[in-house]
């Protein structure tokens, strides 16, 4: 993946036109078909996998009739790019010269990638001969594939390419296919917009004329430092390098202003900008530096909301299902009050005051909604913010995500001498007296927070992950977190309940606890494990002082992620786990996906307990004492952008060994 383009096919390496398998760019698919025979047979792959987010090997064996002995004579090696280019090269260890009489079999539909992501592709096209290769052309966009060298024969009814290679002893012959997509200008499927995905997913609109392949120098460059670590135990050291390149095959630049990055949300459903999401990611990457969350807040502030009214100062985004106890929720209200605890964490990491002055504008338009949605014209528990407003319900995690918007937010505004900051902070107390009533249940095992008001103010008791967002309280000046809505008491509670059976799996956080009506492993927020919720209750439960219950958690998902081949989907089964058993997929889920790579860094850097403060020049370095994998090293990190390194030994003291000048040590 390397977005807009990717490519999905089997362990194999051919592509059937079955499923997903093809060439994307753009959002279309450009190629479904790209079938390799060799002396009419395919060949015999005994290996394919990805050797980075943007490309994959695969390596196969061709027997030929006569042969003698077990051991093949003649390899194949198909070197496969994301931006449509293909390398397949044949090598002989034989004693004697061979022909190898080559076919290529392509075609494609040029179908829509949400459209084949569920089931519903396209007619197969009819190909022309064009050039060195093949042509198909559907209502304004066309694909094209070439070969060099160029084919001995094609034959564009059956959509093939042939070659008869001579392969001397000791030698290699190979073949490059580039494929391409072009569009008319001005033509059906030709005007500037929006493919639309499910779940609100977006790709950039299609260009005008042709469209050539992209090379690896065309990549984004990495806007997050080269962080590495050497852990005890290596598979957390696989996995940060695993998921960092799956999030470089995620990164976009905004067409409006290409020096913003920001990350997709995930394949297949959310190859586009996903508001909530790409907040997410860009909050959970800044220790490895700002210049993404910079990137992604510019991206988002161009498009908040500016028209007068209750909208006005909202980011936009769409609804997602919320399990089977609630009507769907609204990203756009999560990224809203999320826009300035970004900002507002990045300019601690060090985003530069100017950078930070640039986008505190859109952040105070944000805190306004805020204030506005929370004190309705009439009708709803008062206070509170509706999710999706107006008519609600009130959900635990909202209200969490809305208190941390305030505090960190009137701490920002108070570095840039804002009146509003005072108000805020009056607010937040408000809202921390009324939850502590309202959301708390009490019962015979200690209570629990209800998942959510319904729009006349009853509480819905289920337990569910997303109250870990109330264990995230955002980082404030000196290091400190700022309060959170639970006092001492009911954090401790809240941490028993995540950790018990009903809600880590063993891989995980459950979605929804195994005992609650509706609960199913495979529910989307009704038991499936998310990574990035996981990731939030480990840090939070660490920073709360239940280090061996976030120990716990960060160990299930690190098992997990080796049985995902350090590439983490969004979401995998909330099954119990059992010996011997293995994590299994969702078969909706995204992988790769940028919450879930993200989160997974957030989960290993966590271990380190890092709390900086730029602004006062001061940074913590508080790691929980059980070091649950180990000792460990982070180099590569970036802290006031400049480089940061931190040793964590066996019995969770850290060191720094390597800060920016001037950078104190805090307590």
């Amino acid at each position: 993946m390397a977005l807009p383009s990717l490519a999905v096919s089997p362990a194999s390496g051919q592509l059937t036109a079955q499923g997903m398998d093809g060439f994307y760019r753009d959002g279309r698919r450009v190629l479904s078909r790209c079938e390799l025979l060799v002396a009419g047979a395919e060949p015999l792959v005994v290996q394919g996998r990805l050797t980075g987010a943007d490309r994959a090997r695969f390596v196969g064996t061709i027997r030929r009739t006569g042969e003698r002995g077990p051991d093949p004579e003649i390899q194949m090696e198909r070197l496969r790019s994301a931006d449509g280019t293909e390398q397949i090269t044949f090598r002989s260890s034989g004693p004697r010269p061979v022909r190898l009489p080559v076919e290529i079999r392509l075609g494609t539909d040029l179908a829509e990638l949400g459209s084949v992501a569920v089931g519903f592709p396209g007619p197969g096209l009819q190909a022309t001969v064009h050039g060195s290769g093949l042509r198909w052309s559907g209502p304004g966009v066309h694909a094209v594939v070439s070969a060099t060298p160029g084919p001995a024969d094609a034959l564009a009814s059956a959509g093939l390419l042939r070659w008869e290679l001579d392969l001397p002893p000791g030698a290699q012959r190979t073949i490059e296919l580039r494929v391409g997509l072009e569009r008319d200008r001005g033509g059906p499927g030709g005007a500037p917009g929006n493919h639309r995905l499910p779940g609100d997913a977006r790709i950039p609109g299609p260009r005008t004329g042709p469209v050539a392949p992209r090379t690896r120098g065309d990549r984004p460059p990495r806007p997050w430092s080269a962080a590495r670590l050497e852990c005890d135990d290596h598979r957390a050291d696989a996995l940060l390098a695993g998921s960092l390149d799956d999030l470089h095959g995620l990164l976009m630049r905004d067409p409006v202003a290409t020096a913003d990055l920001y990350l997709a949300g995930g394949f297949p459903w959310r190859c586009g900008l996903a508001p909530v999401e790409a907040l997410w990611a860009a909050r959970m990457l800044l220790p490895l530096g700002t210049r993404l969350a910079a990137g992604t807040l510019r991206v988002l502030a161009r498009g908040q909301q500016a028209a007068p009214g209750t909208d006005f100062g909202r980011i936009p985004g769409s609804l997602r299902d919320a399990g089977p106890h609630a009507p769907p929720s609204c990203t756009g209200i999560e990224a809203t009050l999320l826009f300035p605890v970004v900002l507002a964490e990045a300019r601690r990491w060090g985003l530069p005051e100017r950078e930070t002055e640039r986008l505190l504008p859109a952040a105070e338009r944000c805190l306004r909604w805020l204030r506005i949605v929370t004190d309705p014209p009439g009708g709803g528990p008062r206070g509170y913010v509706p999710d999706p407003a107006p008519g609600g319900p009130y959900r635990c995690e909202t209200q969490a995500h809305a208190h941390r918007a305030a505090l960190l937010g009137a701490d920002l505004l108070d570095a840039f001498g804002s009146p509003d900051a005072a108000a805020l902070r009056d607010w937040a107390d408000e809202l921390r007296t009324r939850f502590r009533t309202d959301f708390w249940l009490d019962d015979g095992a200690g209570g629990r927070p209800a998942v959510l008001l319904t729009a006349d103010g009853r509480p819905v008791p289920h337990l569910a992950s997303t109250t870990a967002a109330l264990l995230d309280t955002g980082l404030l000046g000196g290091g400190a977190l700022a309060p959170g809505l639970l006092d001492a008491a009911r954090t401790d509670q809240l941490a028993g309940l995540l950790g018990s059976p009903a809600m880590d799996s063993g891989w995980g956080l459950r979605g929804l606890g195994a005992k609650e009506s509706g609960y199913n492993p495979f529910g989307h927020r009704s038991g499936a494990v998310r990574v990035h919720e996981t990731a939030v209750a480990a840090a939070g439960l660490a920073a709360a002082g239940h280090e061996r219950t976030a120990g716990a958690l960060t160990k299930g998902v690190l098992d997990a992620a080796e049985g995902f081949g350090y590439r983490l989907p969004e979401m995998y089964a909330g099954e119990q786990r059992t010996v011997g058993s293995a994590p299994v997929p969702h078969p909706a889920a995204c992988r790769p996906a940028a919450v879930a790579a993200a989160g997974a860094v957030h989960l290993l850097v966590a271990l380190a307990g890092l709390r900086p403060d730029v602004p006062a020049k001061t940074v913590s370095v508080r790691p929980p004492g059980t070091a649950p994998l180990g000792a460990l090293q982070f180099t590569g990190l970036s802290v006031a952008e400049h480089p940061f390194a931190v040793r964590i030994s066996r019995l969770g003291t850290g060191v720094v060994e390597m800060a920016a000048d001037g950078l104190r040590l805090g307590s």
